[in-house]
């Protein structure tokens, strides 16, 4: 789930709160119109929604992923902003242009260190293995093209964690377990193909005749005699219930315990797992989705060490796709006159000052979850708009549909839940149930 929550700067636009909620709730309807409709994809496949989880995991799997928007405007839709997601592995510099102090890895900047342009491959470089003729010919032609237009409208949205100044491209996520990633998968399969060799073997047949004693058996060439002998054991066909199995002269059958499964396999594959798990910022737990050997305060200490990692993940994601993306179809809104933003250019940040909502955590223990937020309120220290958008939802609809849900209950006659749980306090408590009942009777 991804929502919008459009919250202007209602300070710097000389307005009341009033004002701003209003215009808030204007801008998340027709929002939602293009975001939650595949008219944001340039391709017509995915919603916003989805165009962010393939970003995201571009960006997981390479280290970055790049949009470019386009104005392609279609007679069955009101909106012409499009996102175009292209592989990553297009943004590189062009042979022509290696070398040049300005440019790393397809990225040009300027003197101060912003990017002010982008070079495309016109084709992915892996291509190259597919393509035949003139079609080989995209491979050597490349696209600039520039960060912002003229007049500031973003062209390019790169999306990459930065973790040293100048660094112009992002690290996949397991990058720093790359290497532990690789043996505990190498380690994975031998004993896996060790166990499927030993499930092959079933027993042994051993002989405990002395050279002598098997001469006196079976003549001056005991070995060929022992083969007959053999294979007169196995010429018994199908194994039945109740079979008798006649064994060569001699021999005697000896079982064989295998080695397999491996006792310290699973010890050691968990120790890896951690090393993991702690190299890509998450709970073992978590990673490995195992809650097994964990009570209820080890579980939500663990989820909340996940959560602090995921609150810094969605603000960066926030931040550097989605406040982008926001702000590209806002403009497209306020020149078609659908939304009024005037000296929208000159306050830009106060128009797109906004956050997204995500999917909800979800609770561990939901009676001690619900009472710990029940007492947040109380006491003041949260609110409910916090409470709701960590559950992925909006407060405003909320407080709307227990208004709708009210009403209904009023008009049928019924008493809201809220009501009868103080009814039945007052009667626990010592007084008039009928009383309680008739002073609530007109409660919401």
């Amino acid at each position: 789930m991804l929502r919008l929550s459009a919250l202007p700067d209602y300070r710097l636009l000389g307005w009341t709160p009033e004002q701003a909620r209003e215009w808030g709730n204007k801008v998340e309807a027709h929002f939602r119109s293009w975001a939650d409709t595949t008219d944001c994809d340039a391709a017509r496949t995915l919603d916003l929604l989805g165009l962010t989880v393939l970003a995201l995991g571009g960006e997981m799997i390479n280290g970055d992923a790049v949009a470019i928007p386009k104005w392609l405007p279609r007679p069955d839709s009101p909106w012409a902003t499009r996102i175009s997601v292209i592989e990553a592995d297009r943004l590189e510099t062009p042979p022509h242009l290696q070398g040049m102090a300005r440019i790393r890895r397809g990225v040009e900047f300027d003197r101060e260190g912003a990017p002010i342009a982008y070079h495309f491959q016109a084709a992915h470089p892996g291509d190259a293995l597919y393509l035949r003729g003139d079609e080989s010919m995209d491979l050597n032609c490349w696209e600039r093209v520039p960060a912002f237009t003229p007049w500031g409208r973003r062209r390019v949205v790169h999306l990459h964690s930065k973790e040293r100044t100048g660094q112009s491209r992002g690290k996949p996520i397991v990058s720093a377990v790359m290497r532990e990633f690789h043996m505990a998968g190498k380690y994975a399969q031998n004993e896996l193909q060790a166990s499927l060799a030993n499930s092959l073997v079933a027993a042994f047949l051993e002989s405990d005749l002395s050279q002598e004693a098997a001469s006196s058996l079976f003549g001056e060439d005991p070995r060929d005699a022992w083969k007959d002998s053999v294979k007169q054991s196995r010429s018994i066909g199908k194994l039945q219930a109740g079979a008798v199995i006649p064994l060569p002269v001699g021999a005697r059958l000896q079982s064989f315990t295998p080695g397999r499964p491996n006792v310290a396999f699973e010890a050691f594959m968990q120790s890896v797992e951690r090393r993991i798990a702690a190299g890509m910022n998450l709970p073992y737990e978590l990673f490995a989705k195992d809650f097994s050997k964990v009570n209820y305060s080890s579980a939500r200490a663990a989820l909340l060490e996940a959560w602090r990692y995921f609150h810094g993940r969605r603000r960066w994601l926030t931040t550097t796709w989605l406040k982008p993306i926001f702000e590209l179809w806002l403009e497209e809104a306020v020149n078609a006159g659908v939304i009024d933003a005037p000296g929208f250019y000159a306050n830009r940040y106060a128009y797109t000052r906004c956050r997204f909502v995500f999917g909800g955590k979800g609770w561990v223990d939901p009676v001690k979850e619900i009472t710990a937020a029940k007492l947040r309120l109380e006491i003041g220290v949260s609110t409910l708009e916090q409470e709701c958008a960590e559950q992925g939802l909006d407060w405003e609809e909320v407080l709307h549909q227990q208004k709708i849900e009210a009403e209904r209950r009023a008009e049928l006659g019924l008493v809201s839940p809220m009501a009868t749980t103080w009814i039945a306090n007052t009667a626990d408590s010592g007084g008039d149930k009928e009383e309680g009942a008739a002073a609530q009777k007109d409660a919401p």
